[in-house]
């Protein structure tokens, strides 16, 4: 195919993964890069709101840190059904409207939650705003990945899907800064400007996939106006055949994940999930809770809790990197096993503020780090028709188990169990994703 100029005309053929594979980083990309990224970011800073407000909260309503289980398992419990209903829409009607549209949802709820009054409404505001956050994550990371030449695919959504991180531990500085000075109400009033902001931004600037564009038949001048961002004012027509590698996945998005050979690789993918977002929402939710009642203050308990997050951050940026010389499974399997050890010493190591801030770094590199590294393995593995859902559903059912761990949680403090107790329980899920990791590696190597 040799385009005369930048206009094809005729009956010329385009090769979208030809052209992806020979653009490079301009504007373009970056601009989509940061959109991507600041979506994240934004995503991280409101899931992890909650945790960072709690023990102002507490101190507020005055009301006993248990009754703040169902609060949290609410909020994650809307990010579990936004994951799984939300998800194969991004498959079906694409990832921009999708984005967009749960982005400025979830900035109106975070404004509503400014002027709640009780825990039971903060239990249905927190469930609301998790519908819209359920879904964000997997389309952000989706269209990323298809924008991107197989060199540097890895790469570019391991440093977006970091921003959910870097989001998260912002919020716990933001909410350090702010929580003296204007209460706690002003965290969920800057977790809903931002957004609001954001998702006007979007609407004029954030791409389609093309392949998503092509795969589903859209009109020409939907997919000529993004391949002319990639492809130096490239121009298509009515006579051009433009053309996908893929297949458009037949059936429902969701039993196409186990057809084809897939069954095998996407239960494991759902189980490292789950057992991994066990130990990510408890140990992001209650740790600041359990420092503070160590005898530590509030903002040296904010902080600590904020270093999971910083952990996480330098996972990610790192683990990319080790995964595109090592591969995921020997990578993600050495992470799991180190993660099981930090987690149960973090209770010993609670009378000593450098070994507490030590083993919670290294076990946010493992496990926060882990977790963008499990989503992009989903979305590597899965084809274009299906990467939204793929990611979305392990999501789904791993935030099925990032309920199950704050609910739990909250549920054995309110027995009475010790912090040392608390965190060897959670060292286990870290013990059963390493054991899964190995399984995934015998059955399909990457």
């Amino acid at each position: 195919m040799q385009p005369q100029g930048n206009d094809i005309t005729a009956t010329k053929t385009v090769s979208v993964e030809q052209l992806i594979e020979q653009s490079r980083l301009d504007r373009f990309q970056i601009g989509l890069l940061l959109l991507c990224g600041l979506c994240l970011i934004i995503d991280g800073f409101d899931v992890q709101a909650m945790s960072y407000v709690a023990p102002a909260i507490i101190a507020d309503w005055h009301v006993n840190k248990a009754s703040l289980g169902p609060v949290f398992g609410a909020g994650l419990f809307g990010m579990l059904l936004g994951s799984l209903a939300l998800t194969p829409v991004g498959d079906k009607f694409g990832r921009r409207p999708v984005l967009i549209l749960s982005t400025l949802f979830f900035a109106i709820c975070m404004l509503a939650t400014t002027q709640v009054q009780s825990i039971d409404h903060l239990i249905i505001f927190r469930f609301i705003t998790g519908l819209g956050l359920g879904s964000i994550m997997p389309n952000a990371m989706a269209l990323v990945g298809e924008f991107s030449p197989d060199s540097a695919r890895i790469t570019r959504m391991m440093l977006v899907s970091c921003g959910f991180t870097v989001g998260a531990a912002a919020g716990g500085f933001i909410s350090a800064a702010l929580i003296p000075e204007f209460g706690w109400r002003a965290v969920f009033l800057v977790g809903g400007v931002l957004p609001a902001l954001l998702g006007i931004a979007m609407v004029f600037w954030l791409p389609e996939s093309i392949q998503f564009l092509v795969l589903n038949k859209r009109p020409h001048d939907q997919i000529s106006r993004w391949l002319s961002k990639i492809a130096n004012g490239l121009k298509i027509n009515e006579e051009t055949t433009v053309l996908v590698k893929e297949k458009l996945a037949q059936g429902l998005p969701v039993t196409a994940l186990f057809h084809e050979g897939r069954a095998g690789v996407t239960i494991l993918l759902w189980l490292i999930s789950f057992m991994n977002l066990i130990n990510l929402y408890f140990l992001s939710n209650w740790l600041p809770t359990l420092v503070k009642d160590a005898g530590y203050s509030t903002g040296t308990a904010v902080l600590i809790g904020t270093s999971l997050q910083v952990g996480g951050i330098v996972g990610t940026l790192s683990l990319g990197w080790l995964i595109k010389r090592f591969g995921f499974t020997k990578v993600l399997g050495s992470c799991f096993l180190l993660a099981c050890v930090c987690i149960a010493s973090i209770g010993y190591a609670a009378t000593t503020p450098i070994l507490l801030f030590v083993s919670v770094i290294i076990a946010g590199f493992c496990i926060v780090g882990g977790q963008p590294a499990v989503n992009t393995l989903a979305g590597t593995f899965y084809p274009t028709s299906l990467r939204s859902t793929g990611i979305g559903w392990a999501l789904g059912i791993g935030r099925i188990g990032s309920v199950l761990g704050p609910v739990v949680g909250g549920q054995l403090i309110a027995m009475q169990w010790a912090n040392t107790s608390l965190f060897v329980a959670a060292a286990v899920p870290a013990l059963i994703s390493a054991v899964t990791v190995l399984r995934l590696h015998q059955i399909n190597k990457h």
